[in-house]
């Protein structure tokens, strides 16, 4: 049997820098045109410019939107951030036939479709006579999101010496004190990558928030499709979005150089 080990290596490079493109280039196609400000995508006649960002912030409809999809969301990651991870130090430290049955189930938030979860939502709500409000919302992303939470903590607790939590109660410790002292900083780098993807789920929404939302209340996804069944998409969105893929990579990055850090340190302290 011939075998060609440069051009696997060849086919396998080629492969990740397609995937990689194909991810990537709609988004830097996007960045590179958001300085251009003409209304028509890729029409440079008036050259480079800033003013797209001008006008962004100027469109006092969208910045309301904004404004909305980030309550919304920061305000939903947190609770799911608390409820996952709470949940799962709960279930970690639970007999393992409840560990079973709650790992199974959280699952089915993952796979289930988003328009099962929001009709299912929408029917209790009216079942309930409650009127659509934040407070509807803000419950559909969460129910959206507590299962991503949970299941990024759950590795970190897994990985974690089960020992840890029991010697800290031996020496005196409250069960809630070891939580924060003990547990907490074990799993950080799950809760916080949890919590990032709670936020861009949120973010990112757009069947659960056209469902549950409150007539007046929009955010960046509801607004724009409200805006496109009439008019074409307004420009200075290629500069918000510009703005929101930016916030995302850096705050990506951040967290992987403190959850490297983070993984250093555990591993230098084992070798100790």
């Amino acid at each position: 049997m011939v075998k060609f080990p440069r051009l696997k290596k060849f086919l396998a490079k080629f492969y990740i820098y397609l995937v990689l493109l194909v991810m990537y280039l709609p988004i830097l196609v996007l960045m590179i045109f958001s300085f251009s400000p003409s209304d028509t995508l890729g029409n440079w006649d008036e050259g480079f410019s800033f003013e797209l960002y001008g006008r962004l912030f100027r469109n006092e409809a969208l910045m309301t939107a904004v404004g909305n999809t980030l309550l919304i969301a920061i305000v939903s990651a947190i609770v799911s951030t608390i409820i996952g991870t709470l949940g799962a130090v709960g279930v970690f430290y639970s007999k393992k036939k409840t560990r079973k049955t709650v790992e199974t189930m959280t699952q089915l938030p993952v796979v289930n479709a988003e328009i099962v979860m929001a009709l299912s939502l929408a029917v209790v709500f009216k079942t309930l006579n409650t009127s659509y409000s934040f407070f509807t919302l803000l419950i559909g992303h969460v129910v959206l999101t507590v299962a991503f939470v949970y299941l990024n903590v759950k590795p970190k607790l897994v990985q974690m010496d089960p020992n840890t939590y029991e010697a800290a109660l031996d020496l005196g410790s409250t069960p809630w004190f070891a939580m924060f002292k003990v547990i907490l900083p074990e799993i950080l780098p799950g809760i916080l990558s949890g919590f990032m993807i709670a936020l861009t789920l949120s973010l990112d929404d757009f069947v659960l928030t056209q469902y549950l939302k409150e007539p007046s209340f929009e955010t960046i996804s509801t607004y724009i499709q409200k805006i496109v069944t009439k008019h074409p998409i307004p420009a200075e969105v290629r500069a918000l979005t510009t703005l929101l893929a930016l916030a995302v990579f850096a705050s990506v990055i951040l967290i992987t150089i403190y959850n490297n850090k983070k993984a250093n340190v555990v591993v230098k302290g084992r070798r100790k």
